[in-house]
């Protein structure tokens, strides 16, 4: 059996080079090599393309190079989450490319499995589908991406053994298992290094033939980020309120649902047992419970995609990023509920960028408007200068085509029965004269 070399954060920090492809583990600040990074943040070392779904919080993890100056270009899903970075992007100090969460996962799985690149309906239509090769499988837009490599990976496990075997904890596997294989220089950063034997075989998750070096260091809660605990109490409208319990009432015993955040995830506080409603989240967890009534964070719980912790139900189970993309692009996600910016009377949907306003992140919602079987929208019928969003042909930045099952507003719900926007029911204390007044695409109705 091999033994895998073990070095200190310093020490794996020089194995980076000026102008390398760092592949960097994570999901927000949740099984992030917060240490390694911030070691390599005390070199010179410059010019790197950064590669992970974003770029760590303002000073940790990844925010620490950016705010260096040592990041040349970022490749990404969600740069929203570090106000530091969409500055960087918006304003050219930084290269990037902005990629749905689930097609990043699915270029460096397939960068670590060989493969030259793929074929995926995700982004079909939208701005991030422009200067890609296109192809039509099968009747449908598909969008050629190529697979992504690293010079360097760094990531996260929860536990190695002297040959480098992982095991990773709960929803800290997301992107490190497949980073762990698209890298010429794998250096894993572990809460405990034991002996060989210790875990045992069905309990490793990333072969210890991916790993080149092992480096102990051990999570505070200063290295969670705004993952690091959170309050169970929230103060929320009736109205919003509303529209959640609307959208429960779609639901059946035994969907498989996601939940986007905003509106969506007031739905997670109705369910009961006995709804029998199985949650999704796109960073690795089936069978989401509630917030912690401990308040507790990420060094006790999962965390779901609003980088929240959660508890886990009976009969949970984790796995990583990439294979939780595969269950939604593969239509095993019965039920997406997601939050909106415009929906139109074709369906399409819009709600992930607002020109000349600091949003710069996709994350899952392209993948899950494609993938899922049904997809709800929730959002309020207008926005906040009066303007509606329900509207003849969507103007902002697309997330999906024709995708939209439902629209539930504050005002009202709206279906396409045979392919036509069409009013089912006015919610609480609505009338048909002002749902009529605020919706500027043609409808039919009651």
């Amino acid at each position: 059996m091999k033994i895998v070399p073990q070095l200190t954060v310093i020490e794996a920090a020089t194995l980076v080079k000026d102008g390398d492809t760092l592949l960097q583990g994570g999901f927000g600040m949740t099984g992030n090599p917060v240490h390694l990074m911030h070691a390599l943040a005390e070199t010179s070392i410059k010019d790197l393309t950064f590669v992970g779904n974003n770029v760590g919080e303002v000073g940790l993890g990844g925010g620490r190079l950016l705010r260096n100056g040592q990041i040349k270009k970022m490749i990404g899903s969600f740069f929203t989450s570090n106000p530091d970075a969409v500055k960087a992007a918006q304003s050219g100090q930084v290269d990037y490319e902005l990629l749905p969460q689930g097609t990043l996962a699915e270029a460096i799985r397939a960068g670590g499995a060989g493969i030259g690149g793929f074929y995926t309906p995700t982004s079909a239509g939208t701005p991030l589908a422009q200067g890609r090769e296109i192809k039509e499988i099968d009747g449908v837009e598909h969008v050629f991406i190529k697979s992504i490599r690293g010079h360097v990976a760094f990531i996260r496990a929860w536990r190695a053994d002297t040959a480098g075997n992982l095991q990773y904890r709960m929803t800290e596997n997301n992107f490190n298992k497949a980073m762990a294989t698209a890298a010429d220089i794998v250096i894993v950063e572990v809460e405990e290094i034991v002996p060989v034997g210790q875990i045992a075989p069905e309990a490793v998750h990333t072969p210890g033939c991916f790993v080149d070096y092992l480096v102990q260091a051990t999570l505070s809660l200063d290295d969670l980020g705004s993952s690091a605990s959170v309050s169970a109490s929230k103060k929320v409208d009736e109205v919003r309120m509303n529209m959640a319990r609307r959208a429960l009432a779609e639901l059946k015993k035994g969907d498989v649902v996601n939940l986007g955040i905003g509106i969506p995830t007031l739905v997670a506080d109705l369910i009961t047992d006995e709804h029998g409603i199985i949650l999704h989240t796109e960073n690795g967890m089936l069978g989401v419970g509630p917030v912690p009534a401990d308040g507790g964070g990420a060094m006790d719980y999962p965390v779901n995609a609003g980088k929240i912790p959660v508890t886990a139900l009976k009969g949970s189970s984790y796995f990583d990023s990439a294979d939780s993309f595969a269950m939604i692009r593969g239509g095993h996600v019965d039920v997406a509920i997601m939050g909106g910016l415009e929906v139109d009377e074709a369906a399409n949907l819009a709600n992930w960028a607002v020109p000349g306003k600091p949003l710069l992140g996709v994350g899952g919602a392209m993948d899950l408007a494609k993938g899922a079987k049904r997809l709800i929208i929730t959002m309020t019928h207008t926005n906040p200068d009066g303007s509606p969003k329900i509207v003849p042909q969507c103007l902002l930045p697309l997330t999906a085509t024709g995708v939209v099952d439902m629209i539930i507003t504050d005002l009202a719900v709206f279906a396409y029965p045979a392919g036509q926007l069409t009013l089912l029911e006015l919610m609480p204390g609505a009338t048909l004269d002002e749902v009529r007044a605020k919706t500027s695409a043609l409808f039919v109705g009651p």
